[in-house]
């Protein structure tokens, strides 16, 4: 965790706490439910929680701001987000029962009272938010296909609502199949040296964009 306070010296001293707490509670249910892959699970900190935590630095959100986290499997990123704005509203939605009730497990036990924990796929969601996130859970023409009427404009906190969204790879076609292209891509390699990171980022699609994606189109 030193190596990361270094690189977010913008997160509170109170949140590194709750943040060691959710590493020994993953690697605990590890053991027993595959939430991220066994081999990889010694780089938790600095892969997994460094990927999710990317964001902040450029993330600021107005209290009461509601976030949904699509496919948030062991909680990727929508609980390190809770955990980092304790203000915000989150509702982490999966459709695997088991990573889920592992979430929710986890939810309880660091006392998260921003968090709402829903076994559905996002389609079955009746609800707007600020901002909808997902950490590479399937390419993008798919995954907006099914958030569409999920996300409300505005302006409120640091960026434009929107979406948010973990990727990596060559990314050109599946913004041509998509339809758009986001506002902002954070490239994660500048800031994280690990050699994993290459080609790796952070994309921000503003909300206002979204009628224009060729799934939102398909799906009226």
């Amino acid at each position: 965790m030193e190596r990361l306070k270094e690189l977010f010296p913008e997160i509170e001293a109170y949140t590194w706490a709750v943040l060691a707490e959710w590493a020994v509670s993953l690697r605990e249910w590890n053991e027993k439910v595959n939430l991220i892959s066994r081999k990889d699970i010694e780089h938790l900190e600095g892969r997994h929680l460094a990927h999710c935590l990317a964001i902040t630095p450029h993330l600021k959100l107005m209290p009461g701001a509601q976030l949904m986290d699509v496919g948030t499997g062991g909680g990727f990123p929508g609980l390190i987000l809770a955990i980092c704005y304790p203000e915000a509203r989150f509702t982490l939605v999966d459709s695997v029962g088991k990573k889920i009730a592992v979430v929710a497990d986890m939810v309880e036990r660091l006392g998260l009272k921003n968090v709402e924990v829903k076994h559905a796929r996002a389609e079955a969601v009746k609800q707007e938010f600020d901002f909808i996130t997902g950490r590479a859970v399937k390419n993008l023409p798919e995954f907006f296909s099914w958030i569409r009427g999920n996300v409300r404009c505005g302006q409120r906190n640091s960026i434009p609502n929107g979406v948010l969204y973990w990727k990596g790879g060559a990314l050109d076609d599946e913004f041509s199949a998509l339809g758009i292209r986001p506002r902002c891509r954070v490239e994660l390699a500048e800031k994280l040296t690990d050699l994993y990171f290459k080609d790796k980022y952070i994309l921000h699609f503003d909300a206002r964009d979204l009628p224009k994606t060729r799934a939102f189109r398909v799906s009226k």
